[in-house]
């Protein structure tokens, strides 16, 4: 309470001594993020804001070119072993210097087993101090996309993290109030003045900041807005200047609104379902001992009774790409053989689970955000009918984002049958999602398997995504990848829906402001009138 006084009396102070030119620049998502702590809670629009707030080794650019961050420069020493010259004279909003020992430290720190962004660092088994300045990365295998994946890795300091207790992450995200999650002491273009969590971010500049000021903002605001209506409304009457996602039914109308500007583009990121594959018992069918989903059949069932097609044309307005695989086109490693859906077969899909032991259908329930994705609860509540007409009877859980990926994360238990979830690999390489989406977490890969909440096992994957992570011959390794989605594809691992399209709304306030394919709003380069 007292910090929290302390940051709201800061925010008037700043007002009050607010110059005439002063640029704000306010923005509105339909969820708040999920914390602060740079090594928890691996979501875009939450690293999103890590990346105002803190640094890695190396920065990805809006058009995901990498460009060197707090490091200067880095080579490959050796095939398991890459060198880094760190940044000289940067400094922690703290005030304190930032050297190897942070580096080392915050590696260690997102390896930990609580930390929701380990997949990013997951090949790294040592961190060496060569000097203040310089540091090696030693990895278990050579790794071929280290370079991609540390964009991602978040440095912190290691002294305020001792100070504060909270050396490691704590994973989780209802009810989450560890300091590092609350707090923030990053080496970033921004620094956090207030934070009340589902109300409002402020953030101001760092005026110590090393890098290129490519902005001219004095204060930044999100705003977390749910209803979409209500959000859409805030951008016509001035209330913010950007908002995202812009709901599809609106986005002819703002186009044809004076002084409103849309962006869109096509997104990285795929839509799925996930199934409980690994409990004896569903969570729906109590006393039943069975689990309809841990057979093939049922799984193709529910795959082939969802009409794609109409989610496009009806609920997505046109504003989405079908897709058969897991991964976009874009990402390495896509397949446009493999992309290609399966029929929608709804008489095939009632054969199929009469054949599996159920002609009458069984009880599911359906978890969905109704705050994240494009669309999420409209596409759910499609879903629902749909599958009512194969005989299975949904019921429809729709809820925050926070509760919804907190029930279905693998450490709060998988309390999920069914579930929507969507990922774009933080590497833009199909290695990404088989470590994080369809390898077991018993398969022996730290860190692997942090969301694949269903379970989904299969060991010749586990096999291919450990030999993928080390190859560096690109020819064998996307056969690799290929085999393994092929695999994934044809157990009906997943149901893979869709890859949404971006869709964001400016005030004619906003002079600049690039659009990534990876939906992720970097205000370091926004400009304003």
């Amino acid at each position: 309470m007292r910090s929290r006084l302390l940051m709201a009396a800061a925010a008037i102070a700043l007002l009050m001594a607010a110059p005439a030119d002063a640029k704000t620049f306010r923005f509105s998502s339909s969820g708040d993020v999920n914390g602060l702590d740079p090594h928890v809670n691996n979501e875009t629009p939450t690293n999103a804001m890590k990346n105002n707030l803190y640094e890695a080794l190396i920065y990805r650019l809006p058009d995901l070119k990498l460009v060197p961050s707090l490091a200067t420069e880095w080579k490959q020493t050796s095939p398991t072993v890459w060198r880094f010259k760190l940044r000289q004279g940067v400094k922690f909003h703290d005030g304190s210097p930032f050297t190897a020992d942070d580096v080392a430290f915050s590696i260690k720190r997102n390896n930990h087993e609580q930390s929701g962004m380990g997949t990013y660092s997951a090949s790294v088994v040592d961190v060496k101090k060569i000097d203040d300045f310089t540091v090696e990365l030693v990895t278990n295998v050579p790794d071929p996309i280290l370079d991609q994946n540390l964009p991602a890795v978040f440095i912190m300091s290691k002294t305020w993290a001792e100070k504060n207790n909270t050396t490691t992450p704590v994973r989780g995200i209802v009810g989450n109030e560890s300091y590092a999650n609350t707090h923030a002491n990053g080496t970033g273009p921004f620094k956090v003045l207030e934070r009340v969590p589902d109300t409002r971010t402020v953030l101001v500049p760092n005026k110590e900041w090393w890098g290129k000021v490519e902005h001219n903002l004095t204060r930044v605001e999100l705003r977390p807005i749910a209803n979409a209506a209500t959000r859409v409304a805030a951008l016509l009457s001035g209330e913010i200047d950007m908002m995202y996602p812009v709901p599809l039914q609106d986005v002819p109308r703002l186009k044809r609104t004076a002084g409103i500007k849309v962006l869109e583009g096509p997104e990285l990121r795929t839509i799925f379902f996930g199934m409980d594959q690994w409990r004896p018992e569903s969570l729906d069918m109590p006393g039943s001992g069975k689990n309809p989903f841990k057979d093939v059949r049922v799984r193709r069932a529910v795959y082939q009774a969802i009409d794609i097609n109409a989610i496009q044309r009806v609920v997505m307005r046109g504003a989405s790409t079908p897709t058969g695989l897991m991964i976009a086109p874009g990402i390495n490693g896509f397949s446009k053989e493999l992309n290609e859906r399966y029929p929608l077969d709804p008489e095939g899909a009632k054969k199929l689970l009469a054949e599996a032991g159920y002609p009458e259908g069984f009880p599911v329930t359906l978890d969905c955000p109704n705050d994240r994705y494009v669309n999420d609860e409209a596409i759910c509540q499609a879903v629902v009918p749909m599958l009512a007409r194969i005989g299975v009877q949904v019921k429809l859980n729709s809820q925050t984002k926070s509760k919804h990926f907190d029930k279905i994360g693998q450490r709060s238990g998988n309390a999920s049958s069914f579930y929507m979830l969507g990922w774009t690999p933080g590497s833009f390489d199909a290695h990404n999602m088989l470590f994080n989406i369809l390898v077991t977490m018993n398969s022996g890969l730290p860190g692997a398997g942090a969301n694949n909440s269903g379970r989904y096992s299969n060991a010749r994957i586990d096999e291919l995504t450990k030999l993928i992570g080390g190859e560096t011959d690109q020819e064998k390794r996307n056969q690799m990848i290929y085999e393994a989605m092929k695999i994934h594809k044809e157990e009906f691992g997943h149901i893979p829906l869709h890859q949404q399209a971006l869709a964001w709304g400016l005030r004619d306030s906003v002079v600049s402001m690039p659009q990534s394919p990876s939906d992720s709003a970097q205000v370091r380069f926004v400009k304003m009138k």
